[in-house]
């Protein structure tokens, strides 16, 4: 039975009984300098509460999807029973892409790295049952992501919730796409165009949601280091500053909604440095650079995936441990959501047992380790501090080499990051080939027997259940209605005029994410990839 943070009394003490204080440091620890400060004081390199989890836990949100809208749905109920306090939704590779999950083009995809959604019958059996309202909900979806989230909108209205009573994240985050993940569909600059929407919807309709997330974490897993995860994302961070701003927006009207997404490998203490320079980075930016006069606009809110990258299908049982160090570090860097790897995923998709022990991983973090008695447990360490202070350095001189290029669409067309990371993924890979980085039960402490941990099978008749939906969607809508949105859809991408009301329109009248999302490529085009020498 799960157990709300509000139903229990936390006592801030040791396992001796020793009271723990709220925050540790010198009397002035307030005036130590510009890139120090105080917890819940700018530049924020120590927290951006003053209070770190004493007020409030992190929010465990831990990501899911597989198959059909119906077994991810029934995933989410059950995490939501052992006591995870957000969710967030991973789509297959065929709604990444933009395309029904009848399309040829997705054949053989169906469910098979996230959950399938075509259309707003999906979604609503999605978030069937689930407490809208109430809890936020993260939504990993790139280049379609205005369509998904139209369909979320829309789905929560069916429900009688409004838009401005939800709360979670679209991870909308293009950038990132060219640069790492390569989930990309249309151009740079009407993609930008795209994000540039959703955050001005955001703005004006949905205030507790986050229209963006900025994300590192797709950016370390295809082999960064550290430093060019911090720095990658900061760049495209105020990459999207500067596009809103061109846009018209005031940035205090939309920079309080932007989020950040990034990735907690095995080095701890490196991680931990890395979260508390993105924060005083991200402040220092916003209020000097752009010129934010809400303290708000200076905060970086980030949620944190541990390394999936690291995760062995040699010994399994044996990535509980990273996750539990990957997940501590996250902690103790002051992370604002928190989602756990489970021990199986370098074999399939998690099982429910491995989910549960992922959360588990948290929840005794949260409640037996101590890191979230005090605020920023690490503060005024010499090893962290000089680490945070070193990670930020190297940080801006790569910002100084992107400005060079011209920017960051520039250094993308121009491979840079490309060649950054294909660099340090294969120092990295190096290292361990000619054994000189230990991945125990890879290169050492080498086990020699079978495999004992279940795999998890999907519903076998999960497609021929997504393709008859489509199909009763095709026979039974308004035909002529539908053609209309996707009309409507069209002249507002080639005017100019913000896409979201056409899309809430569109997928409202049973337009599915492939329709949809062709209007986008006729209109826009498709983007491929130059090669990088």
């Amino acid at each position: 039975m799960s157990t709300d943070n509000a139903d229990r009394k936390r006592r801030f003490v040791t396992t001796s009984s020793v009271p723990v204080e709220p925050v540790y440091g010198p009397r002035n620890a307030q005036k130590n300098g510009e890139r120090l400060g105080a917890p819940g004081q700018y530049p924020f390199t120590r927290g951006i509460h003053e209070t770190g989890y004493r007020g409030k836990l992190w929010t465990m949100r831990m990501f899911a999807g597989f198959g059909s809208a119906e077994e991810t749905n029934e995933r989410f109920r059950y995490l939501l029973s052992q006591g995870t306090s957000g969710l967030s939704i991973a789509f297959d590779m065929a709604t990444l892409y933009g395309y029904d999950a009848d399309a040829p083009e997705a054949l053989g995809e169906f469910g098979k790295c996230g959950v399938g959604v075509s259309s707003l019958r999906d979604m609503e059996i999605l978030l069937d049952r689930l407490p809208l309202a109430d809890i936020t909900t993260s939504m990993t979806i790139n280049s379609p992501a205005a369509v998904i989230w139209a369909m979320y909108i829309a789905a929560a209205e069916k429900r009688g919730v409004k838009r401005s009573q939800l709360a979670g994240t679209l991870q909308n985050d293009i950038l990132k796409e060219y640069i790492a993940q390569k989930e990309f569909l249309f151009p740079p600059e009407p993609s930008m165009r795209l994000v540039v929407d959703t955050i001005e919807f955001g703005s004006s309709e949905m205030p507790k949601w986050n229209p963006i997330s900025i994300s590192g974490y797709h950016i370390r897993e295809a082999g960064s280091t550290a430093v060019q995860e911090l720095a990658f994302t900061l760049a495209d961070g105020f990459e999207y500053v500067r596009w809103c701003l061109d846009r018209g927006l005031d940035i205090d009207d939309f920079a309080p909604r932007l989020s950040f997404f990034f990735n907690s490998h095995n080095d701890l203490f490196e991680e931990v440095a890395k979260f508390r320079a993105a924060r005083r980075i991200w402040a220092h930016e916003m209020r000097e650079t752009f010129g934010a006069k809400n303290e708000r606009s200076w905060w970086m809110r980030f949620h944190t995936q541990t390394a999936g990258v690291s995760l062995t299908a040699q010994q399994p049982e044996v990535n509980l441990i990273r996750t539990a160090v990957q997940a501590l570090a996250a902690v103790l860097g002051g992370t604002q959501s928190l989602h756990t790897n489970s021990m199986d995923e370098a074999l399939a998709l998690p099982s429910e047992k491995a989910a549960r022990l992922a959360l588990r991983t948290q929840q005794v973090i949260a409640h037996e380790s101590g890191a979230a008695n005090t605020t920023d447990p690490l503060g005024g360490s010499y090893f962290v501090e000089t680490l945070t202070d070193e990670t930020e350095d190297a940080a801006r001189a790569y910002f100084s080499k992107v400005d060079d290029l011209g920017g960051v669409i520039p250094a993308i067309e121009d491979g840079f990051f490309q060649r950054e990371i294909a660099d340090a993924a294969y120092v990295y890979q190096r290292e361990i080939d000619v054994n000189e980085r230990t991945i125990v039960g890879v290169n050492d402490f080498v086990l020699d027997e079978p495999l004992e941990i279940p795999i998890l099978n999907m519903d076998p008749q999960g497609y021929d259940r997504q393709v008859e939906r489509l199909n009763e969607i095709r026979r039974s809508r308004d035909d002529r209605e539908t053609s209309r949105t996707l009309k409507a859809l069209e002249g507002a991408l080639r005017n100019g005029d913000n896409v979201m009301p056409f899309l809430l329109d569109a997928v409202s009248a049973d337009a599915t994410l492939q329709e949809c999302c062709d209007v986008m490529r006729e209109v826009f085009g498709v983007y491929n990839e130059a090669a990088i020498v």
